[in-house]
Formats: C-alpha cells, sequence, structure tokens
C-alpha cells in the first residue's frame, strides 16, 4: 500500500531495518536513565540542531504529543489569557483545549479566502500568541511570522508544526515555542513529539514558575539539561530519530524539493478542469506546500478515494467540514517521486 494520508504518513523505507537493529542492541529494553540511553537522547537533539537548522540557543524537549505541547503551553507559559489565530480544524481544537485551562482564550478565526494578516488581531492584548502554521485540515500555511514576532514583540509566540517540521525551511527566530509529532514530514511511525523553546519562552516559564505537573516546562528542562526525560520514554522512536536524521539532508535541500513538488501538485490540479478538481483554496499565497487539500462534489471524491484503494494507494479523507467534498494528499519527505507519478497516473485516468 502507497499512502498519501497526511498523518500517520508514509515511513522512510530503512525504518524496517532500523526497527530490527533496535531490537537486537537492545535498545528496547534500555534504562532510559542509563548513560547509553542519554546519549542516544543527545546526539537526537544536536541531530535536530543540525539537520533543521535550528539556533543553539534553542531548547529541544521530547513529550508524548503535539497535543502535550497545547497542554504545556497553557500550564507552563501562560499567566492569563492565550490568543489563537486559525481558519481550521486543528486551530480550533487547540483554541479549545486552551480553554480548559487558561483563564481566558480570545479566537480569531479567519476564512480561507483570507490572507493571514497580523492587522486581525491587533485589538486585543496579546499574552501568548498561538499560531497554526500548517492547517492540516485544509491544505493551508502561514508563510512569514516576521510580522507577528514584530507587532507582538512582548509576546509569546507558539507555533504548531505538526505536518511541517522536517517538511519545510523554518524561520525559528520568528517565534518561541515550535512543536509537531514525528508521523508525518519526519518520517517516522506515531508515537513521540517535539518541543523546541527559544530562550525568552523559558524566561516566561521562570516568571510563572509552575511546577505542579510532571510535564511543567521547569521540571522537563531540569531534566533535558542531562539529556534525560521528564518521563519514561519512548526509547525506540528517539533511537529511530536518531537514525533517521543521521540519514536525511539538511532541510534547506528538503525544503527546496517540497515546495517544487507542491508547485508541480498544484499546477497538476489547476490544469485539471477536465478532472472536475480543484484546490479547496485558490488563494496560492496560503497553499500549503506539505498538506494538499483538493475540493470535487461528493459522489466524485467518493469514486476517486474507491479507486485508488484498489490500486493500492490511501488518499487522506477530507477533515471536518469538508470531509465529503474533499481528500487531501500528503507532500511528505518520504514519498517518492514513482508514488507521485503512479498517483497523477490514476486521477488522469
Amino acid at each position: 500500500m502507497i499512502t498519501f494520508y497526511p498523518g500517520p504518513s508514509k515511513v522512510y523505507p530503512q525504518v524496517a531495518k532500523y526497527m530490527q537493529n533496535a531490537f537486537e542492541e537492545g535498545v528496547l529494553s534500555i534504562n532510559h536513565r542509563s548513560a547509553e540511553c542519554m546519549e542516544i537522547t543527545k546526539s537526537a537533539i544536536q541531530l535536530l540542531h543540525e539537520k533543521l537548522n535550528i539556533p543553539t540557543d534553542y531548547s529541544i524537549y521530547f513529550v508524548s504529543s503535539a497535543t502535550e505541547a497545547w497542554e504545556i503551553i497553557a500550564q507552563s507559559l501562560t499567566a492569563q489569557k492565550t490568543t489563537h489565530f486559525y481558519n481550521g480544524a486543528f486551530g480550533e481544537k487547540w483554541a479549545d483545549y486552551s480553554s480548559k485551562i487558561v483563564e481566558k482564550t480570545d479566537r480569531i478565526p479567519f476564512s480561507l479566502t483570507e490572507n493571514p494578516s497580523v492587522n486581525l488581531a491587533l485589538n486585543v492584548e496579546v499574552e501568548v500568541l498561538c499560531l497554526t502554521q500548517n492547517e492540516t485540515s485544509n491544505g493551508t500555511q502561514i508563510k512569514d511570522f516576521s510580522s507577528f514576532r514584530k507587532t507582538f514583540s512582548e509576546s509569546i509566540i507558539a507555533i504548531d508544526v505538526t505536518s511541517s517540521l522536517g517538511g519545510i525551511e523554518l524561520d525559528w527566530e520568528n517565534g518561541d515555542v515550535w512543536f509537531a509529532s514525528v508521523q508525518k514530514c519526519l518520517g517516522l511511525p506515531a508515537g513521540m513529539g517535539i518541543m523546541i523553546c527559544s530562550p525568552r519562552a523559558l524566561a516566561k516559564a521562570e516568571q510563572i514558575n509552575d511546577r505542579k505537573y510532571y510535564n511543567s516546562l521547569l521540571f522537563m528542562q531540569e531534566n533535558f539539561a542531562k539529556f534525560q526525560t521528564h518521563y519514561t520514554p519512548n526509547v525506540l522512536s528517539i533511537y529511530l530519530l536518531n537514525k533517521v536524521l543521521s540519514d536525511i539532508s539538511n532541510i534547506s535541500v528538503i525544503s527546496e524539493k517540497i515546495k517544487r513538488q507542491a508547485k508541480d501538485w498544484y499546477d497538476f490540479f489547476n490544469s485539471s478542469d477536465k478532472f472536475g478538481l480543484n484546490c479547496l483554496t485558490q488563494n496560492i499565497e496560503i497553499q500549503s506546500d506539505t498538506v494538499i487539500a483538493v475540493q470535487g462534489n461528493e459522489q466524485q471524491i467518493k469514486a476517486i478515494k474507491e479507486r485508488t484503494k484498489i490500486a493500492g494507494i490511501t488518499l487522506g479523507n477530507g477533515y471536518g467540514t469538508w470531509k465529503n467534498t474533499t481528500f487531501r494528499i500528503a507532500n511528505f519527505p518520504a514519498i517518492e517521486p514513482f508514488e507521485i507519478s503512479k498517483l497523477k497516473e490514476i486521477l488522469q485516468s
């Protein structure tokens, strides 16, 4: 089965060999406080800095999922309120989650036709600004965060990069908290999240001084300073991340490839009037590089998904409002050119 599902998605083929190696090397039974495990963790963190061009003064943590990062931000980095700026289901879910923890949650939704202008948020006082860089549900993205950083220079800016981390270059200096899960652009099995924090974020955590929870950021920092985790971790995921990062190119090379493939996909659907399909968002300024959302009528979308399944290809279902009238195509690094060609051939037929 060839999968274009946008998470969990295709894993890098060498993962099978690395999983066998992990078993043979005893990694699956390793003590997570041992020197061996700390060395694996240290290497994975160093490779994330190196391969994704993460600034050396930004701290990296391994958590259970991107959803846990929502909780950590609400608990450890928010004194009074969060401001959520979104145009899709996952951004809205993040706001829903925050509202259960923090005193106040401001919501600023925008539409699929709007550019994510900072002006939409100017009428509110922002303590923690929560942005979804790549909205997996509808195939849109925010490409530039510099205006947010300039306007909200005293605020903490938290950015969900769940379906883009490891696929495109990110401008780290314009955000304070970045987080993702490993089962998308990083080409690994589901089961672990990555959270990246700036010195500004850690300073805010010190100011709030939240130490009530097992995953309070300050408690996490104390452990990761020793290359240990704050919980019994998914050691296999850390090991696999370490191995895959050793294999892949620098993010600048991967990003160029992914953006080129995205352009090819959008050109393909823009010239597909005879298919009766079109991209869910026509605004090229916000079209995602890593998740392509395609719209048609309900009967047609159902027929396409059935036909691709027979051919051994899994497409991503539509999500939320667009569940029955769209399908989604993952444009992730582990997906190979011959797989893209096969899917295009079926769509053309």
